[in-house]
């Protein structure tokens, strides 16, 4: 009970990392665009992060419970071993200021570690095809509705004033980070959930087949939106200003877009990067000023880190789950 005790407690400390982590997917925007300072900004997406499991169904925890290894393979060692591999991600990322997805992290280093115990044959190949795809799927979707979102609100707004134009969309700002903030902590931590409570299967203290209980969701949206609080400031700086600069209404279209491919994502229960969709929403954004606008440099590198993330945590996954064994049975 208190190897249980001391992994779940690990799994929510990746739940803090990732509110830490990929805060500035949720605030970058509105920071960069200076609506709302700092200090509120954090604030305004951690109470949204937090309310966000009574918006959303549990089919991302679902997912990430059972359909990327089979749960038969799943002891302490796989989880400690998916842990290991996404945390250790995190912090690399998160020191250099690289904004990775930590829901790929997490799912790379589960895959790692149950492929280190039972072969490919642990590997639940649709979903993890699936959320494979959403790698490329989720920040191309971004990109497409934040670029029809510039143009169509360019076209309404077309005999406006810059000034009045502006007001507008700073005020509709609150609307489209609140939005793009339920849609991380609907899709992200659930991802939590999920690994939280196929451990709780593997130990038995699940009854009636595998289900997320009531505690382990306020848990993870707790841990999420206190991380959430803290803050990631070298990646909102990379994320609102280093790839394009943004004004309110950019800013408002990113963010939109953004919230409308995560809310799509949850209902259908993929576990896809928040950090990715933005990503792409704010180059869509930036493109659709003109091409040169977006720091592509900048964006090639973000797009190195997302191919990396999950080997690399599927490596240290496995390397943990194969130190481990010399600690646990």
């Amino acid at each position: 009970m208190t190897l249980l005790i001391c992994l779940i407690a690990i799994a929510l400390f990746f739940d803090f990392l990732n509110g830490l982590h990929d805060a500035a997917n949720s605030i970058a925007t509105i920071v960069s665009t200076r609506v709302l300072a700092p200090r509120y900004a954090v604030l305004w997406a951690a109470f949204f992060n937090f309310i966000a499991f009574l918006v959303f169904g549990l089919h991302v925890a679902g997912t990430v419970g059972s359909g990327i290894v089979d749960v038969a393979v799943v002891n302490d060692r796989v989880i400690l071993g998916a842990l290991g591999g996404a945390i250790s991600w995190n912090l690399l990322t998160w020191y250099l200021g690289i904004p990775s997805s930590s829901s790929h992290a997490l799912i790379g280093g589960l895959l790692g570690a149950g492929i280190a115990k039972a072969g490919l044959g642990a590997v639940v190949w649709p979903g993890v095809l699936t959320t494979s795809a959403a790698i490329v799927l989720s920040p191309a979707l971004g990109f497409v509705l934040a670029l029809f979102l510039v143009l169509a609100v360019s076209w309404l707004f077309v005999r406006s004033t810059p000034a009045s134009a502006d007001g507008v969309f700073r005020k509709l700002q609150f609307v489209s980070a609140s939005l793009y903030s339920l849609g991380h902590g609907g899709n992200d931590a659930q991802k939590t959930m999920g690994i939280i409570a196929v451990l709780l299967y593997a130990h038995g203290q699940e009854t009636g087949g595998f289900h997320v209980p009531l505690w382990v969701v306020l848990s993870c949206q707790s841990a999420m939106a206190l991380g959430t609080l803290l803050g990631g400031w070298r990646i909102v700086h990379t994320m609102g200003s280093k790839i394009t600069r943004l004004t309110p209404m950019q800013g408002f279209c990113a963010e939109t877009g953004g919230a409308l491919t995560l809310f799509a994502a949850t209902a259908f229960g993929i576990p896809v990067s928040t950090t990715h969709t933005i990503t792409g929403a704010i180059v869509g954004v930036g493109a659709a000023r003109r091409v040169s606008a977006v720091r592509w440099n900048v964006a090639q590198g973000i797009v190195v880190a997302w191919v990396v993330t999950m080997p690399a945590a599927g490596l240290v996954g496995a390397l943990v789950y194969g130190v481990s064994g010399l600690l646990l049975p």
